[in-house]
């Protein structure tokens, strides 16, 4: 398993924007085979810093993936979306393993 994490800079003026694609990606993403953890926009600290975070199994599942999102019809409609709007400034992506498994039990306070 490898996951997926997007590092988005967004203008801070179109954080809206950004929350409907996020939003688009919710319903779009699982279905065309991605195990998605989520979208993440700003919230306090950095305005222009959002995240997108999913699984795949493997580099030949994510480009079957991504094939699969470019056709899909929501995936389709909100790459545009993001083309026409234009709040997203930057992306970058990069694909890591979990090095930290199995962890140890959460102990509240």
């Amino acid at each position: 398993m490898i996951t997926c994490f997007i590092r988005y800079h967004i203008d801070p003026a179109k954080r809206d924007a950004f929350v409907q694609y996020a939003k688009n990606w919710g319903e779009a993403i699982p279905r065309c085979g991605a195990d998605l953890v989520g979208y993440f926009a700003p919230h306090e600290g950095s305005s222009t810093l959002a995240y997108g975070v999913y699984n795949v199994a493997s580099l030949a599942e994510y480009e079957a993936y991504r094939n699969r999102l470019r056709v899909d019809p929501l995936g389709k409609e909100n790459y545009e979306f993001a083309q026409r709007e234009k709040f997203l400034l930057r992306e970058d992506r990069t694909f890591l393993t979990l090095a930290s498994a199995p962890h140890g039990p959460l102990v509240t306070p």
